[in-house]
């Protein structure tokens, strides 16, 4: 019953926060009048309340409301009670943290389990794979536990950049990073490119978007998923 939007950007570059999904957004949400808005990672160390404002004037495009998490005295059950549910991106270290901390990740993966639309972009994305342990963010806080929703039977790496070989810069690129990742765990990573974003429904996986995606599996070449490409054979 999954109905999942898990984008590797909330923003393109030279676009307004959002707005490249908002046609997506307008279908995934279509039966919602008030979406849950989730702003633990805040991003640059925004506080909830102006990042959950930033939020609600995008949403206002497609005349949704958006309420933030923080709001409530009991997180968990309004996770349970959401019409719908967004997690933005920011720090994952700081977004699992808290998640755990409120009592939110196991509720959030039953609630979408039985069909709650959710988006996700960045770190809200990252929460959707198996673990967190391919976030590119600094630890900035220690988090109880990697495991994450394992509303996707992968890992994650959104922001997913190819190296420059006209760079002057030799240092490690996300694809080395991902190779020690697999030196010690077998989960798939998808390097998801900013404009691209998954469509989840049910236990079908689609990349969207313009761009391809870069498949990473542990002993083996990386590889490149066209656009439409359904991914649930991976799990």
């Amino acid at each position: 019953m999954k109905n999942l939007i898990i984008a590797s950007t909330s923003t393109l570059h030279g676009g307004d926060y959002l707005d490249y999904l908002l046609p997506e957004l307008a279908v995934l949400f279509k039966n919602c009048t008030t979406l849950l808005f989730i702003p633990y990672a805040r991003p640059g160390g925004i506080t909830h309340e102006a990042y959950t404002q930033k939020v609600a004037l995008a949403f206002a495009k497609i005349n949704k409301t958006i309420v933030g998490i923080q709001e409530f005295e009991n997180a968990k059950k309004a996770i349970e009670q959401a019409e719908g549910i967004f997690t933005g991106g920011g720090n994952t270290f700081l977004l699992v943290s808290q998640l755990y901390k409120n009592n939110g990740m196991n509720a959030l993966a039953e609630t979408l389990k039985n069909g709650t639309p959710y988006l996700g972009t960045s770190a809200g994305s990252n929460i959707c794979g198996l673990t967190m342990q391919t976030t590119n963010d600094m630890p900035i806080v220690y988090p109880p536990s990697f495991l994450t929703l394992g509303m996707l039977p992968f890992n994650l790496n959104p922001h997913y950049l190819d190296a420059d070989a006209l760079s002057q810069h030799m240092g490690e690129t996300r694809e080395t990073r991902i190779s020690e990742y697999h030196a010690f765990n077998s989960a798939p990573v998808l390097g998801l490119r900013e404009g691209s974003w998954l469509e989840v429904k049910d236990e079908k996986i689609i990349l969207k978007g313009t761009l391809s995606a870069r498949l990473f599996m542990q002993n083996k070449a990386p590889e490149e998923i066209l656009p439409e490409t359904n991914l649930d054979y991976l799990k």
